[in-house]
């Protein structure tokens, strides 16, 4: 026996079995975090840390510069990553098992079977995306006329 094939039977040297990653699982994470990239985490993307190293810093600032978080302009660059996560969360959701499995679980076999779990997730992604992004748009369109004075003498 060479030495490679010892290596390759020791079971210390066998790297341990990766559980298959689910759809459902994607699209929850995308859903409720991933203003923070979370889905991007679980799958194992690179540059994963980006995504939540710019939720935290934008995060940081809103809170610490401006004494009414959500009047500081950081706090708008969040709608960007959190509305890409609701959007991510129904791609994730509804893509078909075969092009899932191939990108996210491959060399597992298929063990992504689609049931009723992806397509509710998909449904509630599109429901609470599309309430907070009128929100998000709703807040800019109010910042931006508060801050050109065209609210002025109106009160909300």
């Amino acid at each position: 026996m060479t030495q490679a094939q010892v290596q390759a039977t020791s079971p210390l040297s066998a790297a341990p079995a990766r559980r298959p990653r689910g759809k459902v699982a994607v699209g929850l994470l995308a859903c409720l975090f991933g203003v923070l990239g979370a889905h991007w985490w679980y799958l194992g993307r690179r540059h994963a840390w980006l995504v939540t190293a710019l939720a935290l810093a934008c995060g940081f600032c809103a809170y610490s510069f401006y004494p009414v978080w959500y009047d500081n302009p950081a706090f708008f660059l969040l709608f960007i990553p959190m509305i890409d996560g609701f959007i991510e969360s129904a791609v994730f959701s509804l893509m078909p098992d075969e092009k899932f499995d191939r990108l996210y679980n491959a060399g597992l076999g298929r063990p992504t079977e689609t049931a009723w779990g992806p397509v509710l997730v998909a449904i509630m992604a599109c429901l609470v995306g599309s309430i907070v992004s009128m929100f998000a748009i709703a807040m800019v369109v109010v910042y931006t006329w508060v801050a050109m004075g065209w609210l002025d003498g109106y009160v909300f």
